[in-house]
C-alpha cells in the first residue's frame, strides 16, 4: 500500500493551503477496507456485526471534515468549525483516519501505527503536522459520535412465520432488529423511502414475473447465456475502487472533493441499508426459491409449480422484497452521474470480490451499470423484476435527497474553484 506524499501546484486562490495528495484520501479508504477485513474477515457483502456497521463511512466523514476544516468548500455535516489554512491536510486526512479505526479496532494497532507513521513522517513541515493532526483529531472524535443507533427506535425481534409443531428453517435474517435502529445519516426516518407493496399474487405482473425469474435463474436453466450466468455471479459482490479512484484522479479535483465523495457515498449506502431492512423486514416477501416451489397455492393460475426449481446462485438469509444489490447500485449510480457525470470518458469500470481474480469490467454509463446489476439478480434466481425496479426507485430517492440537503458546496466555493 502506498501512503507517500506528492506535491500539488496550488492555485492562488488557494495560496495558504498545503493540499493532500490525491491518494491520500484514497490510499486511507483502501487501508480502511483492509483493517476492517483484517478484523472481521472478508464480508462478501453481509451484513456487519452492529458496532462497526458505519465504520467505513466514519472514517470517510472524518478526513472529509478534517479537510473541509482546513480548505472549507462544503457544508460541515457535523458542524467542525474552520481551522487553521495553513495546516497540512495530509496530516489531518491521515490521523481522521487513523483515530475512528483505531477506536473500532484496537487490535489492528501494530498495522494502523505503522501506517500511520509512513504519512507522517513524509511531512517536512512540523507546524503545519501538528496543525494538522489536531484537526484530524477532531474530525475523528465528532464522526465516532455520529451514525449511532438511535435508542428511541424500539427494536423488535424478528418472528419467523409458522404453524404449532410445523418445523421452519431456524436461522434467522441477517437483518437483525438494530438494522432500522441506525440514525440515518440522510433520511428522517427508515421507512421514509418505503415502497408500496409487492403486487398482488393473483396479477398479471407477478405471473410475468415469477415465470421470467423461473426460467432465466434457474440453476439449470436452457435460456441463459453463459455472459449471463457470468454476470450473476460477478455482480454478487462489485468492487467499485476502480472508477473510484479514477474519479479522484481527474484533473483539478480536490482532496476534499475526494473525501466528500466517499463520504457520501458511505452515508448513501448506509441510509440504503436501513431503508431496505426496514422495507424487507415490513413485507417479508417470500423468494423465489420458495414461491417456484410452492407455485400452486398463489391462486393464479398462471403459476405453475416447480418442485424442484433452485436458483444459479445462493439465496440471500432475508426476505426477497424489494432487492437489496439494486438500491445500493441505483443509489451509487445517481450519486456518481452528478459527481462524474452518466457517462465518463473513461467508462464505468467495475470489478468483482465475488470472483476475485477476474478482470476489471468497463461499461458505457453508471445508468448502464445499475440496470445490469438489477437484472444480474433475477439471472441470478434471488430476485423478480419488480423488486428490482422497486429498489432502483427507492435508491435513487435517497441519493437525490442527500444532493439537496447535506454537504452542499458553499456559494464563495463555487466562484473561486
Amino acid at each position: 500500500m502506498k501512503l507517500g506524499i506528492k506535491a500539488l501546484a496550488t492555485a492562488s486562490a488557494m495560496l495558504f493551503t498545503m493540499p493532500a495528495s490525491a491518494d491520500t484520501v484514497c490510499d486511507w479508504i483502501d487501508f480502511a477496507q483492509t483493517i476492517e477485513s483484517a478484523e472481521l474477515g472478508p464480508q462478501m457483502g453481509a451484513v456487519k456485526p452492529t458496532e462497526h456497521a458505519h465504520a467505513q463511512t466514519q472514517v470517510a466523514l472524518a478526513m472529509f471534515e478534517a479537510l473541509d476544516a482546513i480548505d472549507r468548500r462544503y457544508e460541515s455535516y457535523l458542524g467542525l468549525p474552520a481551522g487553521d489554512p495553513k495546516a497540512s491536510q495530509d496530516a489531518a486526512a491521515a490521523t481522521a483516519a487513523y483515530q475512528v479505526l483505531i477506536a473500532h479496532y484496537p487490535s489492528q494497532k501494530a498495522a494502523l501505527d505503522e501506517s500511520y507513521a509512513v504519512t507522517m513522517d513524509e511531512i517536512a513541515d512540523a507546524r503545519a503536522r501538528e496543525s494538522g493532526r489536531a484537526i484530524g483529531q477532531a474530525a475523528a472524535q465528532a464522526a465516532l459520535q455520529a451514525g449511532l443507533i438511535d435508542q428511541s427506535v424500539q427494536q423488535v425481534p424478528y418472528l419467523p412465520a409458522a404453524q404449532p409443531g410445523v418445523w421452519v428453517p431456524t436461522q434467522l435474517p441477517v437483518f437483525d432488529p438494530s438494522s432500522i435502529a441506525f440514525k440515518p445519516w440522510i433520511m428522517d426516518h427508515a421507512d421514509s423511502v418505503r415502497p408500496g407493496p409487492p403486487p398482488s399474487l393473483g396479477s398479471e405482473v407477478w405471473a410475468r414475473d415469477y415465470a421470467e425469474v423461473k426460467e432465466l435463474g434457474a440453476k439449470d436453466s436452457k435460456v441463459r447465456t453463459p455472459h449471463q450466468t457470468l454476470m450473476a455471479r460477478y455482480r454478487i459482490t462489485p468492487n467499485m475502487m476502480p472508477s473510484y479512484r479514477i474519479a479522484a484522479d481527474m484533473p483539478g479535483r480536490l482532496p476534499v472533493q475526494n473525501a466528500r465523495m466517499f463520504a457520501m457515498l458511505g452515508m448513501i449506502n448506509d441510509d440504503a441499508t436501513v431503508a431496505i431492512a426496514d422495507a424487507k423486514l415490513h413485507y417479508n416477501f417470500w423468494r423465489p426459491i420458495t414461491a417456484i416451489r410452492n407455485g400452486d397455492k398463489d391462486g393464479n393460475d398462471a403459476t405453475a409449480p416447480d418442485r424442484a426449481w433452485e436458483p444459479l446462485i445462493p439465496t440471500p438469509n432475508h426476505p426477497e422484497y424489494p432487492c437489496g444489490h439494486c438500491i445500493f447500485a441505483a443509489a451509487t449510480a445517481e450519486f456518481m452521474k452528478a459527481e462524474v457525470g452518466n457517462a465518463p470518458s473513461w467508462g464505468v469500470r467495475v470489478a468483482s470480490r465475488s470472483i476475485p481474480n477476474a478482470a476489471v469490467q468497463v461499461l458505457p454509463s453508471w445508468d448502464e451499470w445499475a440496470r445490469q446489476v438489477s437484472f444480474s439478480r433475477t439471472l441470478g434466481g434471488v430476485h423478480y423484476r419488480f423488486s428490482n425496479e422497486a429498489a432502483e426507485v427507492m435508491g435513487r430517492k435517497i441519493t437525490q435527497m442527500a444532493l439537496t440537503k447535506v454537504m452542499r458546496p458553499l456559494p464563495k466555493a463555487r466562484k473561486r474553484a
